[in-house]
């Protein structure tokens, strides 16, 4: 099975069932916080792929969410340095094993990806990744 970085806000809800997801599936998950990680341009560029730009923003950060911020307005080199000046715009959570880096959690790409079985693809199939859920009580954070 696959160790995997993960990349998100510490406490969010959401991506605690992402990890469960990913650890029932076998996989080795080390959380690290999105938030306080010094980003460079060119490491989370890494992350996006061919992403389109909007889809490379958190729909739930407040600033998205108030329309104070359109991610459909900013182009590549734009959003990147909005969204190091604050990190609260990246689309979570930000992945990577193998080589391979990964933005959001669409369960068909991540069992492309490193695999879920076909039971825990299917429970993830009925999850609801775009919300921002209450904060869990409890998260393991990145040494």
């Amino acid at each position: 099975m696959a160790h995997i970085m993960f990349y998100t806000k510490l406490g969010c809800a959401t991506s605690a069932r992402q990890i469960d997801l990913l650890k029932q599936a076998g996989h080795e998950v080390t959380v690290c916080d999105l938030l306080k990680h010094s980003w460079t341009s060119e490491e989370l560029s890494s992350y996006f792929g061919d992403l389109p730009v909007p889809s490379r923003f958190n729909p739930n950060a407040p600033q998205v969410k108030s329309g104070e911020i359109d991610p459909a307005a900013y182009d590549a080199e734009g959003a990147l340095a909005l969204m190091l000046s604050d990190h609260l715009l990246i689309r979570r959570p930000l992945m990577e094993s193998g080589g391979t880096r990964l933005c959001g959690f669409d369960p068909t790409v991540v069992h492309a990806w490193v695999g879920l079985g076909a039971t825990v693809y299917q429970q993830s199939l009925a999850e609801d990744f775009a919300s921002c859920s209450q904060p869990a009580a409890s998260m393991q954070q990145c040494p």
